[in-house]
């Protein structure tokens, strides 16, 4: 459902989340090891969340990425809406441009229901929170 992106980005944040120590800042080739992703194409996608004020970073030898309160507070929505936009959340599972209530496409009914418990859960998941269950259940990231 989601992009590589997209799931590269979620992936990164709560690693971040769950592995960074106050004012440590993550260097980009560190989160792409650990998580065994592409380091350029992650840097990009990093890239994309601090524009949108997702993560933080600084710039420079000593610098790299962090998540200060703010952005622990973000949402999973909040992520999925800054790397793979508005259309993944709402738009027609089959990919039809005139699908709506009035005007249903064949999966419309079955898939509204699931869709609207996927959304809140993204709405209401924070970092913060998933990342504290993260460390709680022992998850590896």
């Amino acid at each position: 459902m989601f992009s590589k992106s997209c799931k590269y980005a979620i992936r990164s944040v709560l690693y971040l989340a769950v592995h960074a120590e106050p004012g440590i800042k993550t260097g980009v080739k560190e989160i792409a090891e650990r998580l065994d992703l592409p380091k350029h194409f992650l840097a990009k996608v990093l890239q994309q969340l601090s524009r949108n004020g997702l993560i933080s970073s600084v710039k420079g030898p000593h610098g790299g990425f962090y998540l200060n309160d703010e952005n622990l507070k973000a949402t999973l929505e909040q992520i999925i809406l800054a790397i793979d936009g508005p259309q993944v959340l709402y738009g027609c599972i089959l990919g039809l441009s005139s699908c709506s209530s009035d005007n249903p496409c064949p999966l419309h009914a079955q898939i509204v229901a699931y869709r609207e418990g996927l959304y809140y859960q993204l709405k209401h998941r924070r970092i913060e929170d998933l990342a504290q269950r993260i460390r709680f259940d022992h998850l590896a990231i």
